[in-house]
């Protein structure tokens, strides 16, 4: 049944990823995850040391970014020939570097014949150069930044190393100069109730992002949250309540906000809970579900008002 959602030509009742690169770009974009061998400032102890508690300190990929992006191109192709690859600079803070270096990185990708780019950071790794570098590129740009939270509280016990207020620095930054930006939240954070994770979606529509990733909090063996599981000290959100806060976070959201992931499962050889993430499928179809018995959609509560 066709979905009465505007931004919908299927049942989906939000703004779905594969909508907009559909309206935007013509057909399907995949993304080309590779490593570009930078670091975080809370790894480093330029913050802190570790990393957020839920960052699992995997090997890094020895190959170069060509290398990775071959192989990458080399397995989307063969499930779809004809797919617009995006080269994804995902794995920690890839704008923890030099200007020059970030130069580099975006002359690569446009180097090795992808589509478009999207880089992985985090705000407090932002300046005005870096920034004026993001926004003179010439392939379609998305700048992910991760805030996880607005709430100070918990970012101090993940160990994120930067305040909401820290965020919102870099984030106007990349909004002065029109980059697209996906911001990316967790629910089921460390003592964090469903109000709380409501107010970081009410807070998130009011900046009016251009896109949002969000997904349950993994544990992954290894890493200090694992230990605080193990302790009893966390208990993983169940599926059924990831479910309904995430419609609920869904009514808050401009409608145009492109929802560019509503689960994830984590690295599987490392995840201990929850389990029920890994049946992605079985999310998804949650949350249709839901919305339709609901008969909600994104934005259904969004206050337009509320925008200064």
């Amino acid at each position: 049944m066709r979905s009465p959602f505007p931004y919908s030509d299927d049942n989906k009742r939000y703004h779905t990823l594969a909508y907009h690169n559909k309206t935007t770009y013509g057909g399907r974009v995949y993304k080309a995850t590779v490593d570009a061998g930078l670091s975080c400032p809370n790894i480093d102890g330029c913050k802190g040391r570790g990393g957020c508690i839920f960052c699992a300190q995997t090997p890094r990929d020895g190959r170069t970014v060509a290398e990775q992006f071959a192989a990458e191109k080399a397995r989307i192709h063969a499930k779809c020939p004809n797919a617009k690859i995006m080269l994804y600079y995902g794995l920690h803070s890839n704008t923890y570097c030099t200007p020059g270096r970030l130069c580099e990185m975006l002359d690569e990708a446009k180097e090795l014949g992808a589509f478009a780019v999207s880089v992985a950071t985090r705000a407090d790794c932002l300046d005005k150069e870096k920034v004026r570098i993001l926004s003179e590129f010439s392939l379609p740009l998305t700048v992910e930044l991760g805030l996880q939270t607005i709430h100070d509280k918990t970012a101090a016990l993940i160990n994120r190393g930067h305040s909401f207020a820290d965020f919102l620095r870099g984030y106007e930054l990349l909004k002065e100069r029109n980059i697209r930006v996906c911001v990316h939240i967790i629910n089921g954070l460390p003592g964090e109730t469903c109000e709380m994770m409501l107010e970081t979606a009410r807070a998130l529509g009011k900046l009016r992002p251009n896109g949002v990733k969000i997904h349950s909090m993994h544990v992954l063996r290894g890493t200090p949250l694992y230990g605080m599981y193990c302790n009893g000290e966390y208990s993983p959100i169940e599926k059924d309540d990831y479910i309904d806060v995430t419609v609920r976070q869904l009514e808050l959201l401009p409608p145009e906000t492109v929802v560019e992931r509503v689960t994830g499962d984590g690295d599987k050889s490392l995840l201990a809970a929850p389990l029920w993430s890994v049946d992605k499928i079985s999310v998804l179809g949650g949350l249709d579900k839901r919305m339709a018995d609901s008969d909600t959609f994104q934005g259904r509560l969004f206050d337009n008002e509320s925008i200064g």
